[in-house]
């Protein structure tokens, strides 16, 4: 029973935490003048990230490879199965937002380094050094691209307001003083290690009640664990009928999962990839991001019967996933 509490309540911490984080980072970011779209390309989507990164980090230190790269490939198919199916389930769904299919095409190359990086496992320095620059061409092609925007969008309406303003206006719980936010940063930077710890912990003594591998735990609980602030926010988004917003969040964290969390775990400790992760799941994300690529090219909008697709997919996937960590345990 201390085993399902520590994994719940790690979760809860980890989401909590990372919420607080990105709260405390967006508001320091803004005292300190910097433009909104970029505090979303990067300080936003990194703090999200934070759950995963902390997970994969402490797993590989922890000598639990499996969950480190489980955790990353998992929420990659959680995001793309789940985040854009459950949505699809309460409000039609566009896919076709600007720029969604020159970063899907991204996205999919990423994937591509990441497989083939795999299958030299364990990954080291070389691995880090090719996700991290990969990271920082993303990071700096977004960073141009969201100031070009936003001069267009300066001279057009001859207003100082960036264009990702309103965005950030509408979120609530976002400090006015800068040592609130400040306090804010360091409860999140204490919380996620400790919630990330319970969370590890939990993990590997269920995946041994269950009779599975550590991978399979990570590629399921874990994973759509640390995918729920994804989710929470692409349901609100349908619900309030700006499904649009979906597609942009999937991507942007699929990419940074693999470059910026695999990136940097791998940088500073050796990461063994688990066999049954180069059987299953590394093609299944492939497949993922291939979809996903479709839909943005095609400019597809899911309704409620390509929800339940999804949805069924995932499920599918997970009883594949269990079925075979139990015949491999």
């Amino acid at each position: 029973m201390f085993a399902y509490l520590s994994l719940a309540g790690g979760l809860v911490v980890l989401i909590i935490a990372g919420d607080i984080l990105v709260r405390g980072s967006v508001a320091v970011a803004q005292r300190l003048g910097i433009p909104s779209l970029v505090i979303g390309l990067t300080i936003v989507a990194f703090g999200t990230s934070a759950p995963e990164l902390v997970i994969s980090l402490q797993a590989a230190l922890e000598n639990a490879g499996g969950i480190a790269i489980g955790n990353v490939v998992g929420s990659n198919i959680a995001n793309v199965l789940l985040v854009l199916g459950i949505p699809a389930l309460i409000a039609a769904t566009p896919c076709g937002e600007d720029g969604a299919t020159r970063n899907s095409v991204f996205m999919v190359a990423v994937t591509g380094v990441f497989i083939v990086l795999c299958f030299f496992s364990p990954l080291g320095w070389l691995a880090a050094a090719i996700l991290l620059s990969l990271l920082a061409l993303f990071l700096g092609d977004s960073a141009r691209t969201a100031l070009n925007h936003r001069r267009e969008q300066k001279a057009q309406s001859g207003e100082e307001k960036d264009a990702g303003a309103e965005l950030l206006e509408d979120v609530e719980g976002v400090p006015d003083a800068i040592w609130i936010a400040i306090v804010y940063i360091v409860i999140g930077l204490i919380g996620l290690p400790l919630g990330a710890h319970f969370t590890i912990e939990g993990a590997i003594a269920v995946a041994r009640d269950w009779g599975v591998s550590d991978a399979v735990i990570a590629l399921t609980v874990i994973a759509v664990g640390t995918s729920l602030p994804e989710l929470a926010t692409t349901v609100m988004a349908a619900a309030r009928q700006h499904g649009a917003v979906a597609i942009g969040n999937v991507i942007g964290s699929n990419i940074f999962n693999l470059l910026a969390i695999i990136g940097i775990t791998t940088a500073v400790v050796p990461i063994d990839v688990p066999a049954e992760i180069l059987k299953l799941d590394i093609w299944v994300m492939l497949g993922c991001a291939v979809l996903l690529l479709g839909l943005a090219a095609y400019r597809v909008t899911l309704n409620r019967t390509a929800g339940v697709v999804f949805v069924g997919a995932y499920c599918a996937y997970v009883y594949a996933v269990y079925m075979f960590g139990t015949t491999a345990a």
